[in-house]
């Protein structure tokens, strides 16, 4: 991805938080010059991967296949006692995060406003691959029992609870508008704990074609 869309997507994504009256900490629209000598103090963020994430899956399509998010919050086991994450999203009409699960991770997804986030599920065999048995989630608390490949949607202020082992694509609905979507679970590792169900990639290439507006998570190594 070039840089100048990167940045125009962050720029965007700042208009749809203004929007939906949801508030960053301020460290988000530090420019690179501002973090200049903070690596000590910031340690915290950087080890733990929190700020501006940003990927379009290796598909050179970002609206269609991709992601935009910030982690507000997150633990590192190797350094820290908080076991615990927080992540902000924003979804597309029709914008896919591909098919995955993660090994360690609980999750509950949680639709913050906007559109409709539909998900859809299947439950994981001993393989990885997809199982045809039936399984349960938890809707808001409610248990809902699934078939294989079935769809939730998710309205504003709705939520679902994932287990580990649990396969999930989700994307905002047609015609329903961007969707603010919130994550909280346990510690979050981008690094080691996705399995997705086809090879993609997490991170992207970067052309510089420009100075960023500001640092995405995979900068800071570059950066600090």
């Amino acid at each position: 991805m070039k840089r100048s869309e990167i940045n125009a997507l962050i720029r965007d994504a700042l208009d749809f938080f203004e929007k939906m009256n949801f508030k960053l900490p301020r460290w988000a629209y530090w420019s690179p010059s501002e973090w200049k000598g903070k690596y000590g103090s910031c340690s915290e963020i950087t080890n733990n991967m929190l700020g501006w994430d940003l990927t379009d899956f290796g598909s050179g399509d970002f609206h269609r296949r991709g992601l935009i998010l910030f982690a507000l919050r997150n633990g590192n086991p190797e350094k820290d006692k908080k076991i615990y994450a927080e992540k902000i999203m924003i979804v597309e009409e029709n914008q896919e995060t591909p098919m995955h699960f993660h090994w360690h991770k609980m999750e509950d997804i949680i639709n913050r406003g906007g559109g409709n986030l539909v998900i859809e599920l299947f439950k994981s065999d001993a393989n990885e691959q997809f199982s045809d048995e039936d399984f349960e989630v938890s809707v808001d608390g409610i248990k809902k029992q699934l078939h294989p490949g079935d769809k939730i949607i998710l309205s504003p202020g709705e939520s679902i609870c994932l287990k580990q082992g649990i396969y999930h694509r989700f994307y905002g609905a047609e015609r329903k508008g961007k969707v603010l979507v919130g994550e909280v679970s346990a510690v979050n590792d981008d690094k080691t704990d996705n399995r997705f169900y086809e090879e993609v990639g997490r991170f992207p290439d970067i052309v510089e074609d420009e100075e960023p507006l500001h640092l995405l998570v995979s900068d800071y190594k570059n950066y600090l």
